[in-house]
């Protein structure tokens, strides 16, 4: 039975817990009415393509980033080669590219009107023609190249864990470098691996921007073509939990995957075993090479020669509300959220029972909801509210007898909180693990409890991982698509939404002024994960 300290910090956990539920109730609540006409346009024009595109998206893009992030993970940490050293930190800078920025880049570029088509037809003749960039094989390059770090960083810390030891053991069993990977090193990552994969997976279906760029309809788009095409909200919703099951089942097929494989105990290693040489280390150098230039030099040469061209005229009033507009949400959003994951860290700590563990899980669990998916829920669910309780409650009291929480900031916010709670507990919960139990336990010998404990004591320790939360959770809400452009109050755009806007109309050089910014801001949590990485290497 808990003890009474531990029982005040129950009624947080359950309301973060009921707040991240709530969501999943609504989607599961909606099946109770079926529009049987909107259901069956959609069997009859839609359906077998959207199942079709997203498997295909799904099982290519899965294939792609783990071909790509284990062969990437292996050279850099492994082996050495020229250029290794830049490279091995530079990988990971893709992860400060939003995939519907590098979509619409991509397009810009490769398309029949684009400076590369245009360039290749003045050499070759009018004639020639490159394969169209507008595929399914386009999409999932792309998609490939945003989200091949997730496999990249947690595979390359798997390989760096194991150990010289291991290595060298297999060696002197017989095995080539290559049977030695295969035998011994991969089938140890092999967890690692599967949680990048499935992170990339799960991003993969709840991508929106660059599925939309690429006009490759899957139940994002469907989602939003649903609710606003034919204005039917319970529709999206039942469309957004099929898309959550599929979520689920990729994170049970991780889980299942990674079995109960555990990790090595052995001392990291921070210098390479294996010194290519010859057309070995040309190779190794020109593969990670040509993947860094792909994930990331010319999409940044582009936008900037695109913001020359055509963006810096659009500096102007209109642009600097979007900036505020975003700024806004994302500062509120990442105080809020990492006040609640702190108050969720401290509970776990607090309270280290059965039950808590269950609700803090709870509460972390909406990072694997789609932003569409968590629209939609949450939108169906405020309507509910306002109709059966606001609108009542302000008629009785004289007010205009208007809905307060559909389309308002609060629902977006509270999208946010849900989203991203996982990130920003992530690194509390690690900071808060390194405080010793003696330390405010010697404070509140000395008098001090209470707030004064938390201000003077906690705070300080906690400071590093509290910036780190909050960067985290302020960048992912500004590279937010789907929630924003779905939820978002009139009038209230954002540079991810003014993309949208710019990328549906074909403006691509317009669009690179607030795509360069969302890129630039999202160099700095990708920064800060690359000096951490490098940190607990050395």
């Amino acid at each position: 039975m808990p003890h009474p300290v531990q029982r005040r910090w129950y009624p947080i956990v359950l309301a973060v817990a009921a707040l991240v539920l709530m969501p999943l109730s609504v989607l599961l609540l909606s099946w109770h009415e079926v529009d049987q006409q909107i259901w069956t346009h959609l069997w009859q024009t839609q359906m077998t393509r959207l199942i079709g595109n997203t498997l295909t998206l799904v099982l290519g893009v899965g294939l792609g980033v783990t071909l790509l992030g284990v062969s990437l993970a292996w050279l850099t940490s492994l082996c050495e080669f020229p250029g290794r050293r830049w490279l091995d930190w530079a990988l990971m800078l893709p992860f400060a590219i939003p995939a519907y920025v590098l979509a619409f880049v991509f397009v810009g570029l490769l398309d029949f009107a684009g400076p590369v088509q245009t360039l290749l037809r003045e050499w070759f003749g009018s004639g020639f023609r490159l394969p169209r960039v507008r595929s399914t094989g386009g999409v999932i390059i792309v998609l490939v190249l945003v989200f091949y770090p997730y496999v990249y960083l947690l595979a390359r810390g798997a390989f760096l864990a194991q150990g010289k030891g291991l290595m060298e053991a297999a060696r002197a069993l017989g095995q080539s470098p290559w049977q030695a990977f295969w035998r011994v090193a991969l089938p140890m990552a092999r967890p690692a691996i599967g949680a990048g994969l499935a992170l990339a997976i799960m991003e993969t279906l709840a991508d929106f921007g660059a599925v939309s760029v690429f006009n490759f309809d899957t139940f994002t788009t469907a989602i939003y073509k649903t609710w606003y095409s034919f204005y039917s909200l319970t529709s999206a919703t039942q469309l957004a939990s099929l898309l959550l099951l599929a979520v689920a089942l990729v994170l049970y097929g991780e889980r299942r995957a990674r079995g109960a494989a555990r990790p090595a105990n052995e001392r990291p290693r921070g210098k390479a075993l294996y010194h290519l040489h010859g057309w070995k280390a040309f190779a190794a150098s020109a593969w990670c090479g040509l993947v860094f230039a792909c994930a990331f030099v010319i999409p940044l040469l582009q936008l900037l020669v695109w913001f020359w061209q055509r963006g810096r005229f659009d500096l102007d009033e209109r642009y600097a509300g979007l900036i505020l507009h975003t700024l806004y949400l994302g500062g509120m959003a990442a105080l809020i959220t990492v006040s609640v994951a702190m108050l969720l860290a401290f509970a776990r700590r607090q309270a280290p029972t059965r039950g808590m563990r269950i609700g803090v899980a709870l509460g972390n669990l909406g990072y694997a909801l789609p932003g569409s998916v968590l629209a939609v829920a949450i939108m169906l669910a405020f309507s509910f509210l306002d109709r059966e309780l606001v609108i009542p409650l302000s008629s009785a009291l004289g007010g205009a007898g208007k809905p307060l929480l559909l389309g308002s900031l609060a629902a977006l916010l509270v999208a946010y909180l849900i989203r991203f709670m996982a990130v920003a507990f992530g690194p509390l919960e690690t900071s808060l693990a390194r405080i010793r139990p003696s330390l405010p336990e010697a404070s509140r010998s000395l008098g001090v409890g209470g707030f004064g404990l938390f201000f003077r004591v906690y705070l300080p320790l906690l400071l590093p991982g509290t910036l780190s939360a909050a960067l985290l959770v302020f960048v992912d809400v500004l590279k937010e698509m789907p929630a924003t452009l779905l939820m978002r109050p009139f009038g209230w755009d954002t540079l991810s939404v003014r993309v949208f806007e710019m990328t549906s109309e074909g403006e691509w050089a317009r669009a690179s002024l607030p795509a360069l910014t969302l890129v630039l801001v999202g160099l700095l949590p990708v920064i800060l994960l690359i000096r951490r990485s490098a940190r607990r290497v050395g």
